[in-house]
């Protein structure tokens, strides 16, 4: 399976603070990318190097193969990858259909006749959002009126419409309950069924095992494990993530003290 994005030995630094050190990161096409991490992990820098908000100090980006450099966020969605951070960016107020169309608004008509093609817009929103699992009762509706897990759904749909070859999700469970976070995660695998490749950043090891290929675990700002799912167990992640011999350590230490 081929890389659509490749990060080698990439370090970001901000003055003499080394946010990230010696990350190298393979995302194979057509595929869940789990980034997992605690709070102060790196996992907010990686995801903006990612989207082309931050250049990495050192290293290589590679896009298909490619080093490349992005200028802007905007410079990385045109070529294909998509971020869909934990705010959303959505208008609650809004409706679903100019929430999906926000930026990239279909015109009828010519020069100063032409307006906005409402009637098709409409259309593609809930068509698309169909092919995602979501029956639209009316694309009119305000976003803000969809559950959590829905929005995500929207976010998600609405970036594999507009091309996005690379998915990146930040934390886009980390709010839900376990009802909506199903939801969300269905529509990362459906995702992926449609070719994406897909980084899914998230701290809960639970949500990573139900739909991750390959897991990358971050820790101050270093990389220290990475598995194939093959060759990882869901207990193996979560003790990986809680701290392994840290938390077997702190686990004695607080046995001890009780026994006492």
């Amino acid at each position: 399976m081929s890389n659509a994005l490749e990060l080698q030995d990439v370090e970001k630094s901000f003055g003499s603070v080394i946010a990230l050190q010696g990350v190298s990161v393979e995302v194979a096409t057509q595929s869940v990318t789990c980034i997992l991490g605690d709070n102060g992990a790196g996992k907010s820098t990686l995801i903006k190097i990612l989207s082309g908000v931050h250049k990495p100090s050192k290293g290589t980006y590679l896009l298909e193969g490619n080093p490349v450099t992005f200028e802007s966020p905007r410079t990385a969605l045109d070529n294909g990858i998509a971020t869909v951070f934990q705010d959303l960016a959505t208008i609650p107020l809004m409706s679903i259909w100019r929430n999906f169309f926000i930026g990239n608004e279909l015109r009828k008509g010519w020069g100063p006749l032409s307006r906005l093609d409402v009637k098709r817009m409409k259309e593609i929103t809930k068509d698309q959002l169909l092919e995602m699992g979501i029956d639209l009762r009316d694309p009119n509706q305000p976003i803000g009126t969809l559950s959590g897990g829905e929005r995500q759904a929207v976010a998600i749909a609405r970036a594999v419409y507009f091309g996005a070859k690379v998915l990146i999700l930040d934390e886009p469970t980390s709010a839900l309950g376990v009802r909506q976070s199903g939801i969300v995660l269905k529509y990362v695998l459906a995702a992926k069924e449609r070719g994406v490749a897909v980084i899914f950043i998230t701290h809960n090891p639970d949500h990573a095992m139900l739909v991750g290929d390959r897991f990358y675990l971050l820790n101050r700002g270093r990389l220290i494990h990475s598995w194939e799912r093959a060759n990882v167990s869901g207990d193996e992640l979560r003790k990986a993530m809680a701290g392994g011999k840290e938390l077997e350590a702190l686990t004695n230490e607080i046995e001890s003290t009780r026994n006492k």
